[in-house]
């Protein structure tokens, strides 16, 4: 899809990609690999995407919505129909946590949708990625800090490679 339209962008020195990843390209869960898989590559794939096309005036935005009332948790959620005991605290609770919350997610799409149309409207500098709903934001946040106090308790060990 890029090899198509991204010569009329480069031509008009404009444009706007938006892919939709989820704060499951920002943050892992037990029981969801797969997914993360596939969203933390469209996170790195957008961001180099953007790094080469901002000087051609072309914006990219990943779109990170959190749990939103969708059939994400229900009917589109594929499971292990042979479900292994030694991950049943952590997999397992994951999975049943997701359906108890199917239905009752607090993220609006409609909402959403207003949010990205409105975005895709300005002209001005779009951010690379957008967190949807509250709870994305914190636990986006959370992941942060945890990666920055990890990067922090290991500085002595890291900075030993270097000569």
């Amino acid at each position: 899809m890029l090899d198509a339209i991204l010569p009329i962008m480069r031509q008009h020195k404009s444009g706007h990609i938006l892919n939709v990843s989820s704060l499951g390209g920002l943050r892992a869960f037990a029981g969801f690999g797969y997914y993360h898989a596939s969203k933390f590559a469209l996170e790195g794939l957008s961001e180099s995407l953007s790094l080469e096309v901002a000087p051609l005036g072309i914006q990219v935005t990943l779109v990170e919505p959190g749990d939103f009332k969708t059939d994400f948790a229900s009917r589109s959620a594929k499971e292990n129909p042979k479900p292994l005991a030694d991950y049943a605290a952590t997999a397992g609770q994951n999975i049943a946590n997701l359906k108890k919350l199917s239905g009752n997610q607090p993220g609006n799409p409609a909402k959403a949708a207003k949010i990205i149309y409105a975005l895709t409207e300005e002209t001005s500098k779009a951010p690379l990625h957008l967190l949807l709903g509250q709870d994305a934001y914190i636990r986006a946040l959370e992941k942060l800090q945890a990666m920055q106090d990890s990067f922090n308790e290991n500085y002595a060990l890291t900075i030993q490679t270097d000569d």
